[in-house]
């Protein structure tokens, strides 16, 4: 039986919007779910909107009931059992499988991202022909269709940044290491350059660099990360408490405490601040574009 718990709210709110959409794809309501399920409605709304852990068994039999296929299943399931860790790490390999990336979900529902970088270009912001040399490059075993494939899902994220409705807003700042890497040759980082200059002009999206005359600053301290924070309701509450992302190399680390939020706004305040602005930036990625192009 699912229960109110302190855990982590990442891996239930995840889980909840899974458990959302695909009650929505069946075509039921809440009220036909609760029936089958013999459940009562409140116990599918605090499961959809992330209030409370939920067993394995009972997501599975959520799954059953809305026609899951089993490797979703199977993932949703590992969800449920991390509901009530505290402060969560997925590492890779435990009990989500690789291939579903909880990430993507906080990304799609996110109203706006505040986003440091230190070594590559993020995937909202990367080329076709960059994102396959870090992808090969980090999957050195896969095929070549299986590269390709994971470069389409790639570039098929990218359509939020240009979606017509409550597109979120991107606030980048990239270490000026980025620009000098040539990441694939130096055809494919000229082209990465010029894509970052571009998708620069888009309304919802702000891009600065770091430079290397910055100095310390707290992005060095800090290392790479993303704040998301999600839309508000009719009162302007949050309908979803803010997160911070970091991916590692053998896991992600999922950060959703006030505290350590509010530490992590601070350094991305501080980092932007002390960043080339949008215009110097943008001159920056043309200027270096231009370098690699020669």
């Amino acid at each position: 039986m699912a229960d109110k718990d302190s855990g982590s709210t990442v891996p239930r709110r995840q889980l909840g919007r899974h458990l959302r959409e695909a009650r929505g794809r069946a075509r039921l309501t809440v009220k036909a779910a609760a029936e089958a399920l013999e459940w009562s409605e409140a116990k599918i709304w605090r499961i959809e909107t992330g209030q409370t852990s939920l067993r394995s068994l009972d997501a599975e039999a959520m799954c059953r009931i809305y026609g899951v296929d089993a490797e979703t299943t199977e993932a949703l399931k590992g969800l449920a059992k991390e509901t009530k860790t505290r402060g969560w790490w997925h590492a890779y390999g435990d009990v989500i499988p690789n291939g579903f990336d909880v990430y993507i979900g906080l990304e799609g529902a996110a109203a706006s991202l505040h986003w440091y970088e230190s070594e590559l270009v993020p995937g909202l912001l990367q080329t076709p022909d960059y994102a396959r040399a870090v992808i090969s490059y980090d999957n050195p075993e896969d095929d070549p269709d299986e590269v390709e494939l994971r470069v389409r899902l790639r570039m098929e994220r990218q359509v939020l940044l240009t979606r017509p409705v409550a597109a979120p807003r991107l606030y980048v700042v990239l270490n000026e290491a980025i620009l000098r890497r040539p990441v694939g040759g130096r055809p494919v980082m000229a082209g990465q350059l010029e894509r970052l200059a571009q998708v620069s002009e888009l309304p919802n999206v702000r891009l600065r660099v770091a430079g290397f005359a910055a100095g310390l600053h707290h992005g060095v301290m800090s290392g790479p990360f993303v704040l998301l924070r999600f839309p508000t309701n009719g009162d302007g509450k949050e309908t979803e408490p803010p997160t911070v992302y970091m991916d590692g190399f053998t896991g992600a680390l999922y950060l959703d405490k006030a505290n350590e939020v509010a530490r992590y706004d601070d350094a991305f305040h501080r980092i932007w601040d002390a960043a080339l602005d949008e215009a110097a930036s943008k001159d920056l990625f043309i200027e270096a574009a231009r370098e690699f192009g020669s």
